[in-house]
């Protein structure tokens, strides 16, 4: 029935207290009222049907989204074939989220790399130009 199915929370929801990124499991299903009762760190939540949107399944969490929070267990795969995200603030990062146990999946090399990597991705974002632009009517 879904139950002790990790969920986690898409966006802030002040009313309801429960943030981007909480994790809750699926406690309850209320079938006749369209409802589902969602445990987050022992407060439920009740989530009405037009509401469902804003959880998402959490069996895997991305490093970025797991900034600010700390888990039991973190595994943590290291490949080369993600070589852009081996970098190492992402590495220390997620295993710093490990309260008791980090588990690392992948290759020596890509450790390697991952720890020797130290220069920030150089994000094309353009805003510089566009504030430019803007400041001189231009967009």
């Amino acid at each position: 029935e879904g139950f002790l199915i990790p969920r986690s929370q898409l966006r802030n929801n002040y009313e309801k207290e429960v943030f981007n990124g909480d994790i809750g499991v699926v406690s309850h299903i209320d079938k006749q009222r369209y409802r589902v009762f969602v445990d987050f760190y022992g407060k439920s939540v009740v989530y009405e049907r037009e509401e469902l949107d804003d959880l998402t399944l959490a069996y895997a969490v991305s490093v970025h989204k797991s900034q600010g929070s700390e888990y039991q267990t973190v595994v943590m795969p290291l490949l080369t074939q993600h070589y852009i995200m081996l970098q190492r603030n992402l590495f220390y990062t997620a295993l710093t989220r490990a309260k008791k146990l980090s588990v690392i999946v992948g290759s020596y090399k890509a450790l390697y790399i991952a720890i020797k990597n130290d220069k920030p991705v150089k994000r094309n974002c353009l805003v510089k130009e566009k504030l430019i632009k803007i400041s001189q009517g231009k967009l």
